[in-house]
């Protein structure tokens, strides 16, 4: 081997050299301040949607191996001992194309919280009693946080997998359990080494870490293979030709709704904007200004709320606001009837078609307009109110190609005018051609109302003014388009098993 001046062997500079150009192009997001909270989120480009046809669950499992395993040299246990007094732990999130490990940290503890997290990644133990337990933990979510005890996610999960049938996003990034329970420690190692690479690498990096820090993470995380020679798989659900039903019948006490249909716009689309104004009127989450929830909720005391949305938000009934790093080439345009009372489930499902139906003929009113465009320039701050959620934004916003969200946001909202809404609501929304799905308990009765031409009606508890008890007729005759042989019944057992 030849040396050059110094006493380096000529290929092994080279080498170096060239690991340090692959370091420089490792996508990286960085927001420094005098914070002394250090924000982690490291970032993959891929998951569920990488899942081989006959492992769905793989990506999940992948990474709730290495976010609750041991390293080589260190047991669950002591890494778990070895985080606990300085309070942090790390995180892992899988949707169908990013996987998310995060952690916060004192920058006091930086170093130490550091070895702990790259060597989890970069070094991991792939022990057998870790594997055990983060498989049971998978197949209890399915069976029980999820079939048990989550109608509406349920509901949720059941629509997207059901739209993207056939497609790489058509089943739950938890997977099937069937399938979970037949996985292999092999299978992991396999999925880990051909997708955990440095071109699906993004670093992201806030608080008041040390100027040399996201070299050393670079450096580290140079380790990985260079690319993954898997190619993207293209997202194209099928139409929605007519409306459709799935009830996922269940020994529950309540009716849990989703309904919606794909779209093709996401962020930085041109009309990405103007459908997050018009999410904001008809239904932001948790927001009761909203219209479904003023007509639904708030003049009816039907449910608890009703929301809509544009874009992936999972675990809604825990979250007031969506998690970041959830970013998709396709989305879904949603509407969530939180559980309603048997007797009143199909007139509330035709009430929620009505208002959608009426915001596509009718438009967003005027005075309507100004209120929601200056809470929607408000709200976005509250979308990035921590560092560590604006550094989940700010990643986002590369994968997506935008400006930072806030501004983009911002920015395009003072720029939009009522007819641009308007014209965009007639483009992409529709009352017809949806896919509903209900979980429910006597799901026959409920395929018989819903599918009947008789009307639907209502019985409240207190009196109701005119206007509305005249609008609930023009309501319960709203014809939802479903014929018998449209509507699906299924077990629960049968779901996601």
């Amino acid at each position: 081997m030849k040396l050059i001046a110094g006493g380096f062997p000529r290929l092994l500079l080279l080498g170096l050299l060239l690991a340090a150009s692959g370091w420089a192009q490792m996508r990286t997001v960085t927001l420094p301040s005098k914070s002394p909270v250090v924000n982690l989120r490291i970032v993959f480009t891929t998951g569920a949607m990488m899942d081989p046809p006959d492992k769905p669950g793989l990506a999940h499992l992948t990474a709730a191996m290495l976010a609750g395993g041991g390293t080589k040299d260190l047991t669950y246990k002591q890494v778990v001992d070895a985080m606990f007094p300085m309070a942090v732990s790390l995180n892992s999130q899988t949707d169908q194309e990013m996987t998310v490990f995060s952690g916060t940290t004192h920058v006091d503890n930086l170093a130490a919280y550091y070895k702990l997290v790259q060597s989890m990644l970069l070094d991991p133990g792939w022990r057998e009693d870790d594997f055990k337990r983060v498989k049971d933990e998978a197949i209890n979510a399915l069976r029980v946080g999820l079939r048990g005890n989550n109608d509406e996610e349920l509901a949720k999960e059941v629509l997207y997998a059901t739209l993207y049938r056939g497609t790489p996003y058509g089943h739950y990034s938890l997977g099937t359990v069937s399938a979970v329970e037949k996985m292999t420690l092999d299978d992991l190692k396999q999925f880990y080494k051909q997708h955990y690479t440095q071109s699906n690498l993004i670093l992201g990096l806030a608080g008041g870490y040390p100027a040399a820090f996201l070299d050393e993470m670079k450096k580290d995380f140079g380790a990985l293979p260079q690319k993954d020679e898997s190619p993207v798989p293209a997202i194209k659900p099928e139409p929605v030709d007519h409306t459709r039903a799935v009830i996922v019948e269940k020994n529950t006490r309540s009716v849990a709704y989703s309904f919606g249909y794909p779209i093709d716009v996401k962020r930085g689309d041109p009309d990405y904007p103007a459908l997050l104004l018009m999410q904001s009127y008809l239904g932001p989450h948790r927001m009761s200004g909203g219209r479904l929830f003023q007509r639904i909720r708030e003049i009816r005391g039907i449910n608890y709320g009703d929301y809509a949305y544009i874009e992936y938000f999972p675990r809604g009934m825990f979250l007031m606001e969506p998690s970041p790093n959830l970013a998709r080439r396709s989305q879904i345009f949603q509407i969530w009837i939180r559980p309603v009372e048997p007797p009143q489930a199909a007139f509330t499902l035709r009430l929620a078609f009505f208002e959608l139906d009426k915001l596509i003929h009718n438009g967003i009113p005027a005075e309507d307009f100004s209120r929601t465009k200056e809470f929607l320039s408000k709200y976005v701050n509250v979308l990035t109110k921590t560092k560590n959620a604006e550094l989940g934004y700010a990643i986002d916003s590369l994968y997506y190609g935008i400006p930072d969200y806030n501004s983009y946001v911002k920015n395009a909202i003072a720029k939009l005018t009522l007819e641009q809404v308007n014209a965009a609501i007639r483009r992409h929304l529709r009352a017809d051609r949806i896919q509903i799905v209900a979980v429910a308990a006597n799901a026959e009765q409920l395929k018989q109302q819903l599918t009947s031409p008789a009307p639907a009606t209502i019985q409240y508890n207190s009196p109701k003014p005119a206007d509305i008890l005249a609008e609930d007729k023009i309501v319960g005759k709203f014809d939802l388009g479903l014929r018998p042989a449209d509507v699906q019944i299924v077990p629960v057992a049968s779901v996601f098993e």
